[in-house]
């Protein structure tokens, strides 16, 4: 059966309530129904993509360094959806007229919503340093650098409940030596080249998150000293990294509420990353293998 992707189309920026009105509703792109008796698993999940937003004070700062946030906020726009899309993991849906519908239906008193999602991301720059350094070696002279730094909060809705499932704060910094200077324009503003790779920085390690959330990596092949886990290009593993892995073991839940609060995790051993391929990654136990088994869960040491 033919199957035809669905294009990513991009979210204007919204409310919360607006874009949580716009998580909940079906989907707009037509899709292909998937074959009788097949695993509603296998399904991929949902994430509706907000605009990304500068906040006004970080905008009016680069502005007086004659940097264009709004250059910024599209390299991002754009780096985001593709570090998504690149995880392989989950469907993306965005609209680039959701602002007019949602205020449309918001004056005739109807409910309005599109995109069934099952998580919302709501990207927001919150600072943008851009300091330049000078030393004075004396005699020998003076060596000037460039300090560049782009910060930016990414909130995870669980888009049915509307509650926040994780905030995590993301930063790149660049340092442009005198002789690489080059990467800046006359003016001040960041060029292309520059701009490109911050932004993807930023939007492969929001990708990750957003992953580890609906998808957290997992051991899928033991071989021996060599482990292979569900992680590949584009999201944000590379070689000579080490990972943590670890067995699950009972549901905690919170005694005061009820809630469930996750379930207890146990260290197993780790894995230092040698290979990285398209849809997964092998790495190479170090230290007391504690009993790895396929399907325990994997996480990047430090994050």
């Amino acid at each position: 059966m033919k199957t035809t992707a669905r294009p990513a189309i991009r979210l204007a920026a919204l409310p919360a309530l607006g874009l949580l009105l716009l998580a909940s509703a079906p989907r707009a792109a037509a899709q292909t129904a998937p074959a009788a008796g097949a695993p509603d698993a296998a399904k991929p999940k949902v994430v509706a993509v907000s605009k990304i937003k500068v906040l006004p004070a970080v905008a009016e700062a680069a502005a007086r360094k004659k940097i264009s946030m709004d250059r910024v906020a599209q390299s991002l726009d754009s780096q985001l959806v593709a570090a998504l899309q690149a995880t392989r993991k989950y469907e993306i849906v965005a609209r680039s007229d959701a602002g007019a519908l949602v205020e449309e239906a918001a004056a005739t008193g109807r409910a309005f919503s599109f995109g069934d999602a099952d998580y919302l991301l709501v990207a927001t720059v919150d600072d943008f340093q851009d300091v330049s350094q000078t030393a004075d070696f004396g005699w020998s002279g003076k060596a000037t650098r460039r300090i560049i730094r782009l910060s930016t909060v990414a909130k995870i809705y669980d888009a049915k409940t509307g509650k926040i499932n994780e905030t995590a704060n993301f930063q790149e910094t660049k340092t442009l030596a005198e002789e690489k200077q080059a990467a800046v324009a006359e003016d001040g503003d960041l060029s292309d080249s520059l701009l490109v790779e911050m932004s993807r920085g930023i939007s492969e390690k929001i990708a990750g998150k957003v992953v580890d959330i609906g998808y957290p990596a997992r051991v899928i092949g033991i071989t021996g000293a060599q482990i292979t886990i569900s992680r590949g290009e584009g999201s944000g593993i590379a070689v000579g990294q080490m990972w943590e892995i670890f067995a699950t073991g009972e549901t905690l839940v919170d005694p005061d509420t009820g809630a469930v609060l996750g379930a207890e995790e146990i260290s197993v051993g780790k894995i230092r990353i040698t290979r990285v391929t398209p849809k997964f990654s092998v790495g190479k136990i170090e230290g007391e293998n504690l009993g790895i088994a396929k399907l325990n869960i994997v996480r990047l040491i430090g994050q």
